[in-house]
Parts: structure tokens; sequence; C-alpha cells
């Protein structure tokens, strides 16, 4: 299958900081990403380098096109949402959907207006009058009535509030997302988007933790919660990482035998947030060891 998105050995670094190492990344169409990392970890500048916004060593493909070198053929097949949505103040925002459908071929006003009627922004009003929430709505409304092959949002829903991040994250999902359409998203609020990812990234001082399918996920990933009892045979299972707690300790586990991990109580799959900090190396063993002998 040929792929939506192709990286292969990006790497930038500004001096001595290596902001993203040796990255390759291959995303097929009708895949919903999520790159989740810490702050500084190099999110946005992948994001940026994969749209041509900022050089760095490697060779990219979207959409089979050089974001640098095929910019104009790029971008009609791609679309970005930044953190922060800057859009022309002075306009109205009829005269936006009018501006947008002008310059963008793949743009469907209907469909942009669609949006916006869920929200209580009316094409009479200035950007400058909208509220920081209402020109991210509207942003969001201008971008999702693109037919792009791509779609690369980065915190897409910050200064949201929580009922109209799930109406988004809903509407992404039944009205925009197809099979021939690739998404990334990067947010903190992972809780949010993990039941709509088909994969994840986690990224960390610039290099790939873990690039992983759902699928593949549950399989190699449980979670057990072990009496005090049995904590010495969780732990010659070898856990990646553990929770202290009441009673016993909650283990995280990666390829183990799951016959084994039933013998020591019930077995379910991590959630995203609780994975992420046992990749990046927290709560591990070695930590509550020290923590146990202080």
């Amino acid at each position: 299958m040929t792929a939506m998105i192709q990286a292969l050995g990006l790497s930038k670094h500004y001096g001595r900081k290596k902001v993203l190492e040796d990255v390759n990344l291959e995303i097929p169409a009708g895949r919903i990403v999520g790159v989740i990392g810490p702050n500084g970890a190099g999110k946005t500048t992948l994001l940026q380098a994969l749209l041509g916004l900022k050089s760095v060593r490697g060779t990219i493909r979207m959409a089979g096109f050089n974001p640098r070198t095929d910019r104009v053929k790029m971008q009609e097949q791609v679309c970005f949402i930044a953190d922060t949505a800057i859009l022309p103040s002075w306009m109205k925002v009829s005269q936006l959907l009018d501006y947008t459908a002008a310059v963008h071929p793949n743009f469907n006003r209907e469909r942009a207006e669609g949006f916006l009627a869920n929200t209580r922004i009316s094409l009479k009003s200035r950007v400058k009058e909208l509220s920081k929430g209402m020109v991210t709505q509207l942003h969001l409304a201008l971008v999702m009535a693109i037919d792009a092959k791509i779609l690369i949002l980065d915190e897409p829903t910050l200064g949201l509030d929580i009922i109209y991040r799930k109406t988004f994250y809903d509407t992404l999902l039944n009205d925009y997302y197809d099979d021939e359409k690739t998404i990334i998203i990067t947010t903190h609020q992972v809780e949010e988007i993990e039941h709509i990812l088909t994969d994840v990234i986690f990224i960390d001082d610039g290099h790939i933790v873990l690039n992983e399918s759902a699928e593949q996920m549950q399989e190699k990933y449980h979670a057990v919660r072990v009496s005090a009892e049995q904590d010495a045979e969780a732990r010659a299972l070898e856990p990646i990482a553990v929770n202290r707690s009441l009673g016993g300790n909650y283990y995280i586990f990666e390829n183990a035998n799951r016959a084994a991990l039933e013998n020591l109580g019930q077995v379910h799959i991590p959630d995203l947030a609780e994975l992420f900090i046992a990749k990046l190396g927290k709560n591990t063993l070695e930590e509550n060891k020290e923590a146990h002998h202080e």
C-alpha cells in the first residue's frame, strides 16, 4: 500500500541539541494517528517539517509531493490547524468564506456553513468581534470544509470548552474522516482522542519511542493490579512499569504471556496516558525500588 505520508531519516539539530533524530514514518490512507509527547519532545518540529515549514535532513513525501519543492500542489491536498488560530480580524465571517472558496479548489462552502450552524457564530460578525473559542471554531469549520487527503491537527481544540471538543471529534470521525484520508493529531488531552485513533506514536527527545497500531497495542500491552502476596511473581514477568497502591501494585507489561498474567488478576489494556508514562521510563521498578529504600 502506498504511503500517504512518508518520512525517512528526519533529523534536526540546533547546535548540540537534537530536536529530531533519525525519525522514520510511513502512514497509509485511512489512518488517524495520535502523536503524543511531552513539551519539547519534537512534536511541533516534526509537524512543521512534514508541512515544509522547517528545513530538516531527510526525505519527506506528503500525498506524493515534496513539501518544499512541490509546495503549491501539496497544499491542495494537505490542511493544517495550528494550536493558535490566526484569521484576518477585519473580515466578516461571510467574507472569509468567500475568500477561502476563491483560493482553494477543494473548499465546500455549504459544508463550512453547516459546521458553523452548530455554533453561535454569525456570518455577519467580524473576526475581531469573536471570542478566542469562536475564532477556533471558525478556523476548524474552514479547514474541515476542505476535501484534503491529509489533515494535520496541532492541539486543534485548545481554548474550547469540553462540550465543543467532544462535538469536534465526533464531527471529525463521522462527517470528515474516510478511508482515503489520513489525519495526524497532537494533543495533551489524550483521553479525549484515544477512542478514535487507529495508530499511536510516542515521541521523546526527538526520538520515536513507540509507533504501533491500536490493534498491535491491544495485543502487546497489558496491565494487572497485583496483590502484595503475588508481587514477586509479577516482578518475575519483567513489567515495564509499576505504580504502588494500597493492597498491592499496578503493573504494566509488554509482550508478556497472557495466561501467566491472568494468574495474577484481571487483565486489561492500559490507557494511553498510563502507557505513555511507562514507555518514557516513569514509574519504573528501579524508581520504585529507590523510593522504597529512602
